[in-house]
């Protein structure tokens, strides 16, 4: 037997991950490029000195104070509001995604979504054991409904799991769509993963609207984009109380620590400050969008703080060039495409110019 006994399926698996280069422009991995006040940082380290001190116990397996803390703040964004038992939270929006498979995947069960989409979705499905099927797109990204809506009926998952914003597309789903895919789904849950929808455009209702409606429905967040926490690794949840409940069976014993709890806290408290660069940032994404497809390119609408453009013959190339000039962004996505984050002005500069200089040294 091949040492060390690792299962057959991850055999010569390469690790996920983006790289991390050091360089002078990194747009790559979708952070806020704007990080907390010195007022927030000061929180945040208070809130933890204060957990410090009580290191020595275990924390608040239920978090019951950052639960209805995330209540209050998704309750922004439904005329319905949300309770505080019907949020969950965990290391990050990752492991919110690997809980819910956890539940309710496995052998014999099947996660469904449609490409492109999140690459990491398909390893969740291979670490649960749970069959992975995937749809399609259209060309413009959207959802064909009538192509989902057969899919869905034809395979019966346990789980589909909907980016909205998608990424790396930047394409948000109506309502209408939700809707249709929670109904035919049945008893299968159906899990929106809004990691970007405070980047939406104004007008885009988020899917928290539709909680009351669809016992099978699964509203998923993080703090790490527009909250610029990143570093902090808190993800959540908004579903029905008994989706929650379920959770609880499949999470390790106090796997949020007294630190995250505390940092997370901090963070809420200041979420007015920390949310005040979204409107900039949408504006610097609609902004990238319109100069892309002045020169020429493909540009996917976007709702998130990122933006898919092409096409290229060699897109390795063109992402090459960026990265000798000081430029990070990703090579993901449809082949020939490329997706840059939205960061500062200047640095949104710094992308285009070296953009304009590796095209013209390619033609």
């Amino acid at each position: 037997m091949t040492w060390p006994p690792l299962r057959e399926e991850l055999r010569g698996v390469e690790p996920y991950g983006a790289p991390q280069l050091d360089v002078p422009v990194q747009l790559n991995v979708n952070e806020n490029p704007y990080g907390p006040s010195l007022a927030c940082a000061a929180d945040i380290a208070t809130a933890v000195g204060r957990a410090a001190t009580t290191l020595n116990r275990y924390p608040d397996r239920e978090f019951v104070e950052l639960r209805t803390a995330l209540a209050a703040y998704l309750s922004r964004d439904t005329p319905h509001g949300v309770g505080a038992e019907q949020v969950w939270a965990a290391n990050g929006s990752n492991e919110v995604m690997l809980q819910l498979l956890q539940a309710f995947g496995g052998p014999g069960r099947t996660a469904l979504s449609f490409a492109p989409t999140y690459s990491m979705y398909p390893e969740y499905a291979r670490d649960t054991v749970t069959e992975w099927v995937v749809g399609h797109r259209e060309s413009d990204f959207s959802l064909d409904l009538d192509h989902a809506r057969d899919l869905v009926k034809e395979q019966q998952p346990s789980v589909i799991l909907l980016p909205s914003p998608n990424n790396p597309t930047g394409t948000a789903l109506p309502l209408e769509a939700v809707t249709l895919l929670c109904e035919a789904a049945g008893d299968g849950i159906v899990v929106v993963d809004e990691a970007y929808g405070e980047f939406r455009r104004s007008g885009t209702p988020s899917a928290l609207e539709l909680l009351p409606r669809h016992r099978n429905l699964v509203v998923s967040r993080t703090m790490s984009k527009a909250f610029a926490l990143a570093g902090g690794r808190v993800g959540y949840l908004a579903a029905a109380p008994e989706i929650c409940d379920a959770i609880r069976v499949v999470r390790l014993p106090y796997h949020l620590s007294a630190v995250t709890q505390a940092t997370a806290l901090a963070a809420l408290r200041h979420a007015p400050e920390l949310l005040g660069r979204v409107d900039e940032l949408r504006a610097e994404r609609d902004a990238t969008v319109a100069w892309l497809r002045a020169q020429g390119l493909q540009v996917a609408d976007s709702d998130a703080n990122f933006a898919l453009f092409g096409t290229f013959p060699d897109r390795h190339a063109v992402w090459q060039g960026l990265l000798d000039r000081g430029v990070l962004i990703r090579e993901t996505g449809p082949d020939g495409w490329l997706r840059v984050s939205i960061g500062t002005a200047d640095e949104m500069m710094a992308f285009k110019q070296a953009l304009i200089e590796v095209r013209t040294s390619n033609e």
